[in-house]
C-alpha cells in the first residue's frame, strides 16, 4: 500500500470528473493513490443523449458510461476505480452495499474523502452518496466491525462543488490550485460524451474558482497566480499547530 491514499465517492460515473477530477490528478502526482468508487452509471437519469441514440438499452447505456468513466480515471492517471452499479434515480444501498464500501475504505485507508454537498434539490442521489459516505467511515472506524481488520483513522470529508451551490447549503472552505494538471483534467472531461453540455460549464467553474484562489492567497496585493481551482467544503475540524 502506498503511504499516501485518497478515496473519492461519486454517486454517477461522472461526477468524480467535474467535480474533483484536478484534485485526483494533482494528488496522484504528488504520490497519492487515488481510489474512485462510482455507485452507479448514472444510467437513468444521467445520460440523455445515450437514451436518443437508436436501439439503447439500459444494459448498452451502462456499458457507455462506464467506458467514459474508466477512459477518464486514465486520463486522471487515478490509481483505480470500482463501479459498483446499485442504480440511480433513485441511488438505494442496502446493508451488503454499505459493508462492500466499508471494505474498500479499510482497505484504502484514505488520508482524505470526496464526496457530494449535504444537500441538492436537484438530484437526491448526490446527498445520498455523502450520507452513505459518512454512514460507511463510521463502520470502518469501529473496532467491533469485522474484528481483527485494521480500522479507519480519522479521515477529512470534503465536498465537492455542486452544480447550483446557492441552492445546494455548499459553502467552500479551501480552494485548490489545479493548474499544473488542468490539460488532464480538460482530457477526462472530454470522455465523457454523454454529457458534452457541461465541457464548457465546469471549465469555467475551475477559471472563477481560481479568481477567488488568487484572491484569497493575496488579493490584489500579490496573490499567487493560478489559471484553474477546484473548491471544498470540509466537514470535520482541522488539526493545526499554526495558522
Amino acid at each position: 500500500m502506498a503511504s499516501k491514499t485518497a478515496l473519492v465517492i461519486s454517486a454517477h460515473s461522472a461526477d468524480f470528473v467535474w467535480r474533483c477530477g484536478g484534485a485526483i490528478a494533482l494528488h496522484q502526482q504528488r504520490g497519492y493513490d487515488v481510489t474512485i468508487v462510482c455507485l452507479s452509471f448514472g444510467e437513468r437519469g444521467e445520460s440523455a443523449k445515450l437514451w436518443k441514440q437508436d436501439g439503447a438499452t439500459l444494459e448498452h447505456v451502462k456499458a457507455a458510461r462506464r467506458k467514459e468513466a474508466e477512459a477518464a480515471a486514465r486520463a486522471l492517471e487515478a490509481h483505480d476505480i470500482a463501479f459498483f452499479d446499485l442504480g440511480d434515480y433513485p441511488l438505494e444501498m442496502d446493508r451488503e452495499a454499505k459493508y462492500r464500501l466499508v471494505d474498500v475504505i479499510r482497505k484504502v485507508q484514505p488520508a482524505f474523502m470526496l464526496s457530494h454537498s449535504m444537500d441538492d434539490p436537484y438530484n437526491t442521489d448526490h446527498p445520498y452518496a455523502t450520507k452513505m459516505a459518512l454512514e460507511c467511515r463510521m463502520i470502518a472506524q469501529a473496532w467491533g466491525h469485522n474484528p481483527g481488520e485494521t480500522v479507519l483513522g480519522a479521515p477529512q470529508l470534503y465536498l465537492f462543488e455542486p452544480h447550483q451551490t446557492e441552492q445546494c447549503g455548499w459553502k467552500p472552505d479551501t480552494i485548490l490550485d489545479i493548474t499544473p494538471v488542468w490539460d488532464r483534467k480538460r482530457r477526462a472531461i472530454e470522455c465523457m460524451e454523454g454529457q458534452q453540455h457541461l465541457w464548457d460549464y465546469y471549465t469555467n467553474v475551475a477559471q472563477n474558482r481560481a479568481n477567488q484562489f488568487r484572491r484569497n492567497s493575496g488579493g490584489q496585493s500579490g496573490g499567487r497566480e493560478a489559471k484553474y481551482a477546484e473548491a471544498f467544503q470540509s466537514i470535520f475540524p482541522r488539526t493545526v499547530d499554526e495558522l
